[in-house]
Order: structure tokens, then sequence, then C-alpha cells
């Protein structure tokens, strides 16, 4: 993906998390600002962490790091603010990944997977449109074969785009489709090869049959192939992700995540813990419907927005 161009970008994903980073800067700075720092405290900012949905064990870490703090008798908002973003970038730095199909073998192949409703089509169809804005010749597999209306906005992401195309009819061997793209990919020498997958959790079991059938197909045309594995959250689910993550990152060799919708919850803080629970990094969010709004996943960046620092908002140094 494009990197972030300027405050652009940074403001967007402000404006997204304001939801989480108001209710939760409020409170911190209404706590730490009006009174030397102390256990009470620190037990109270551990509990607000964990309302933002941070997760038990990142909060009392959190926490505790914020506490070695050392301010001055009047800590500023934001001298707080930034003590806290600092923190929370420390437990999702390491989970940092980095999405750069163009830097791979040819064609690339990333197959996107996660329940239906995550944004998993919108995502590939975004990924798409940054592709072949850097002059990348991408193919599109429709290959949640289910569900008609998913063909369809896939359909309308590749045109808008100016990816090409491949579908079966509704019902059609996911897996057949995905060997038959894969079997294009590679004969019509496309750069990258982006497949769609279905993501019917009520019978989890032959999801997961089928998803594991693809990847043994993709293999037998490219023994390296899928090169990536997206599995696509959606933020508004809360902790529901972890459980999304759970399924599908103990089955599918899952190489990095996809954070959606972080524009559409109050809990946005549910990415710490998503990212601690997963052995796959972070690779990318997403804070609304536009192209320009899917972007990698910068940590500080994010701890920063999180706790509602403005772009450029500093605090200096902090006192000893």
């Amino acid at each position: 993906m494009t990197e972030p161009q300027g405050g652009g970008w940074l403001k967007r994903l402000s404006d997204g998390l304001s939801r989480t980073s108001r209710q939760m800067s409020e409170q911190v700075v209404s706590v730490f600002v009006a009174k030397p720092l102390d256990q009470d405290q620190l037990d109270a900012l551990e509990e607000m962490l964990i309302e933002a949905d941070l997760g038990p064990a990142a909060a009392g870490r959190i926490a505790a790091a914020f506490g070695e703090q050392r301010f001055g008798k009047t800590p500023t908002p934001v001298q707080v603010k930034e003590a806290l973003a600092e923190a929370v970038a420390a437990e999702l730095i390491p989970r940092q990944g980095r999405f750069d199909p163009l830097s791979g073998p040819r064609p690339f192949v990333v197959l996107f997977i996660g329940v239906n409703g995550s944004g998993k089509t919108t995502t590939l169809g975004k990924i798409a449109a940054d592709l072949t804005g850097k002059g990348a010749r991408v193919l599109i597999a429709a290959g949640d074969t289910f569900r008609a209306a998913a063909v369809e906005q896939l359909a309308v992401w590749a045109e808008r785009s100016g990816a090409d195309f491949i579908s079966r009819p509704t019902g059609a061997d996911a897996a057949g489709l995905a060997y038959d793209a894969l079997e294009k990919a590679r004969s019509e020498r496309y750069d990258v090869l982006l497949i769609d997958t279905a993501g019917r959790l009520q019978n989890k079991q032959g999801l997961m049959d089928e998803l594991t059938k693809m990847i043994r197909v993709l293999r037998k045309v490219d023994p390296d192939s899928p090169h990536e594995v997206l599995l696509v959250l959606d933020a508004t689910v809360g902790r529901n992700a972890l459980a999304q993550e759970n399924i599908f990152g103990n089955s599918m060799g899952v190489t990095g995540i996809v954070m959606t919708k972080l524009d559409g919850t109050a809990r946005g803080g549910v990415l710490v813990p998503v990212a601690q629970a997963s052995d796959s990094p972070i690779m990318l969010i997403g804070v609304g419907e536009g192209i320009e709004d899917l972007q990698p996943f910068d940590a500080r960046a994010f701890s920063r927005s999180l706790v509602g620092l403005e772009d450029g908002e500093r605090a200096g140094a902090l006192h000893g």
C-alpha cells in the first residue's frame, strides 16, 4: 500500500478513532492532571483501558509502564497523553508488519479470509486499486462462489480499479476457481492475484475444509503460494474479533491481519489484544470507505490517535 501522505491520513485516523480517544483521553486527563500519581489512579487507568477493549493483560502492562513515568508537579494534558501513547506503542511496535506484494515473486498470490461482513471484499478492492495505480497488472478472483452479492461487489471494484476479473457461477467449486485463476495469472504474466473467499462461520468445519482445499490446490500450481494470507477483522465487533482470529489463525496459516472499520466503534483498542493474541502481524488498518482510508499499520501513529493526540501535537520532554 502507498505510505500515508502527511497529515491527511493521520487526521482521518484521529477522526476515525475519536469515539475511543475522546472517552479515554477525557477520563485519563481528568484523573492524572488533577493530582499526583498513585496506585489508585493506576488501577483506575487499568480499568479504563480494559473498558476500551485493550484486554486485561495489555492494560496491566500499559498501566505499569505509565506508572514509571516521572511527571512534574503539574503535568499538562498533552504530557499525560504522550506518556500513555508511548506505553501503548510499546505493546504494538513488535506486532507491526509490512504488506508489499510488488516486492515478491510474480504472480504474487494474496488470499483474503474472514467472516462475511468483516470488510474482506472491500479491502481486496482497495488493495487492487492501490496496486493498479502503481502500474501493476492485477487479477481478482471471486472465490466466494456462494454469495452472488460478493461476486457483483468484486466485479464493480475490478472495473473501478482497472483490474481483470475471474468468477464462476454461484455454487461452483471455489478451489477449482482458485486453480484456474492462478494458471491464468501465471500464463498471462500478472503481477498480483487477489483471491476472495467465503466467510460462512455457520458451518465452521465446512468453511475451514473449503479454505484448506483452496490452499492445497494453489500449491499444486505454485508450491510457494499463497504468498500472503490476510485475515480481515471488523473492529466494531469488539472482543469477538479475538475469537475470529483464533478460529482462522489456528488453522489457515495467516500471515497478516487487516483491521477494518476502526471509525465505527468506541472500542478501537481491540486492535491491541488481537495483535498480541495472533502469531501474525498487523499489516493494514482501515478507517473509512475511501480507497485512501486503508493504510499500512503504524503502531506509533495509531497509539497517538487512540489517546487523542492530534498530529503534530508534542509535549516536549517529561520532567525528571
